[in-house]
């Protein structure tokens, strides 16, 4: 029974830091994306049609 009980918390333990490391990554991910859009904003000039 407490191989069982041992089996089962760590099948918890491995599912939360599965979770707590995805969501690390997708935050990495989104700020390595969010910084690579704007980039090349400031060093282009708009085009104007007159």
């Amino acid at each position: 029974m407490l191989i069982y009980m041992l089996a089962t918390a760590m099948t918890v333990a491995m599912l939360i830091a599965t979770v707590f490391g995805l969501h690390q990554e997708a935050q990495r991910i989104r700020v390595k994306a969010t910084t690579k859009r704007f980039e090349g904003f400031g060093s282009r000039k708009p085009y104007r049609h007159y």
